[in-house]
């Protein structure tokens, strides 16, 4: 009824390395487990740093029209923050999202 025990088992050596790396992969602070985390974590800040890049470069290239053209520039200041002229009124029209 009792088993036999590996002879890898026997040895003291194999027992330290076994217990060594199953400390390495799941116990230790640079564990394996972590080491995915960071992976992923650095996955995804990369890829918000390429949406962050080209969003600043639409935004550069949006700052310089607007500066070169001052009909652009109204008609953004129209658009976005509602700016009227004197003698004019603004009706908004909302679209329901349902």
């Amino acid at each position: 009824m009792i088993k036999k025990i590996p002879p890898y088992l026997k040895n003291k050596y194999s027992v330290a390395l076994i217990v060594f790396f199953i400390w390495i992969l799941f116990f230790d602070r640079n564990s394996m487990i972590n080491q995915y985390r960071l992976v992923s974590t650095l996955n995804e800040m990369e890829d918000q740093r390429e949406y962050y890049q080209t969003e600043l470069y639409n935004d550069s290239i949006a700052l310089h029209i607007l500066q070169s053209n001052k009909d652009k520039l109204e008609r953004y200041a129209r658009e976005k923050y509602l700016m009227k002229r004197d003698n004019e009124d603004i009706y908004l029209i909302l679209e329901n999202k349902e």
